[in-house]
């Protein structure tokens, strides 16, 4: 659990969503009724609180903000205070059916940490992640020469929380070197899901994987 933090850090695990509450219902229809959910960076646990009144559903928050965290407790949601960098030693393996991370991986120090050790306290895992390979980013880079800022790259790039950037492609490459068996690919194109979309790679704002491990006990 982390001590006091200093407001970067506090900034740092609440990346906007132009789509937020489409995005919250699809991540929704992956996880079944009854299920234990365990959301990193949730936030103000606004998709916890639909988890858990809607689909009768255990959950758990974990968020670094302060403010978010409060706003979370208010709606009864069990929340910790956590950085995502320090992995999750609270949790023992197979804690939870489904472990959610929407729109945070690209800014923790080690992705790859973040990804097994969801994998290891969790069944399944849910990432969404921004697709850094849209045609308007690659077209901002291409044209002006500059880092591109768009609906889902919001920052300045002096400003900007993310650490890491990747496409669909490198999410695929992660979860081979993980040896994560994708269950699921949804490419997110204006707010909704389209699977087996064509050149997903370069229309998604977005995407969400479901992953699990290649043995689930």
């Amino acid at each position: 659990m982390a001590t006091a933090v200093t407001p970067r850090k506090q900034r740092r695990f609440c990346m906007p969503d132009p789509f937020a509450v489409l995005t919250d219902e699809i991540i929704q229809a992956q996880i079944s009724p009854g299920s234990r959910v365990l959301d990193l960076g949730c936030g103000d646990g606004r998709l916890l609180q639909s988890l858990r009144d809607l689909h009768q559903c255990q959950v758990q928050g974990i968020e670094l903000d302060l403010h978010e965290l409060t706003l979370a407790m208010n709606r009864g949601i069990p929340v910790l205070q956590g950085d995502l960098d320090r992995g999750l030693p609270l949790f023992p393996d197979n804690s939870f059916d489904f472990a959610v991370l929407s729109q945070t991986l690209q800014q923790v120090r080690q992705p790859r940490v973040i990804v097994q050790e969801m994998l290891r306290v969790a069944k399944q895992a849910l990432v969404v992640v921004p697709n850094f390979a849209h045609w308007r980013v690659r077209w901002k880079v291409g044209l002006h020469g500059r880092a591109p800022v768009t609906s889902q790259l919001p920052y300045e790039w002096y400003d900007t929380p993310n650490l890491h950037f990747m496409s669909m492609h490198d999410f695929r490459d992660l979860a081979e070197l993980l040896k994560a068996k994708v269950i699921k690919e949804l490419p997110i194109i204006r707010g909704r899901a389209v699977e087996g979309a064509w050149w997903a790679n370069l229309r998604a704002d977005s995407a969400l994987y479901v992953l699990q491990r290649s043995e689930v006990v």
